[in-house]
């Protein structure tokens, strides 16, 4: 059975899609007026649970999660959003079958190949995208598809889009711990001069973020931290993802809605209630 959008006339579909347009970017300049956060997170959860509940391969539902990250991160960067960092891939979702991993692993290089060859967004916004986590667990082709992405925006200051895969927050604590130690061995940093600071500003994510022009945030010193976490399809955990980051400011917000599905509906009451709980704050009424 066709979908509505393919059983409308051909002017029709183009009405509703100009209207639609326009109303987003109505919208979006509407909230530009008030505080941006400087740091979104996303746990992108629900893409096998959306798949089986339409009768589609998991594949399937991963591809579409990936459409949806890219639409999110529209929204992102139209907003001036300097810090986008989405929880990919887990360490830990090695573990399911072989059949599964094999789907992700392909979906992983093929999704990169057409971020590489239509990078028009990250071009425009002037946005890096790196990958924080460890990259060796992933095949040769994988890690060298990451290693062509990351060349290709190397140069972009204006924003980053942390891919966290595959990731862990504890291994990302651990790695920054042990680089820290390695650079008092080195010679590189006194002993007496580490601090819970310094372990945090070695973190993959926080090493990530230092290389956006720092005049481009209102507080370059928290930009590390999250202003708000968001996780899909209702589940209320962190699941390791930034749990450092996710500081006493942090808003944490768990939308029913699956991953493949959220949009620009789901996001922008997130926004909004982040800039009331701003200016509640700004008036001393919390």
């Amino acid at each position: 059975m066709p979908s509505t959008a393919q059983s409308r006339p051909p002017l029709l579909n183009f009405i509703v899609h100009l209207l639609f347009s326009v109303a987003t970017t109505v919208l979006l300049y509407l909230i530009s007026l008030g505080p941006i956060p400087q740091h979104v997170g996303f746990v992108m959860d629900g893409n096998r649970r959306y798949a089986r509940g339409l009768g589609k391969e998991v594949s399937e539902g991963h591809g579409e999660g990936f459409a949806a990250l890219k639409r999110t991160l529209e929204i992102c960067l139209r907003l001036r959003i300097r810090v986008v960092s989405v929880y990919a891939f887990a360490i830990d979702n090695f573990n399911r079958s072989e059949n599964e991993v094999s789907a992700l692993m392909r979906l992983a290089k093929d999704r990169l190949a057409e971020l590489c060859q239509h990078g028009a967004l990250l071009e425009e916004y002037g946005v890096q995208i790196k990958f924080i986590g460890q990259i060796s667990l992933f095949p040769p082709d994988v890690q060298q598809a990451i290693k062509e992405m990351e060349e290709m925006t190397a140069g972009h200051k204006n924003g980053v889009l942390n891919v966290c895969s595959p990731y862990a927050s504890r291994d990302e604590i651990t790695t920054s711990i042990q680089n820290t130690h390695r650079s008092v061995y080195n010679g590189e940093l006194e002993k007496d001069q580490i601090t819970s600071t310094t372990v945090f500003n070695n973190l993959g994510t926080s090493q990530a973020i230092s290389k956006v022009n720092p005049g481009l945030f209102k507080r370059p010193e928290e930009s590390g931290k999250l202003d708000i976490l968001v996780r899909t399809s209702n589940v209320k955990r962190l699941s390791d993802f930034m749990m450092w980051q996710a500081s006493e400011d942090t808003q944490l917000h768990f939308v029913n809605t699956f991953w493949p599905e959220f949009g620009l509906s789901d996001m922008i009451p997130i926004l909004l209630g982040w800039q009331q709980k701003k200016w509640i704050k700004q008036l001393g009424w919390d």
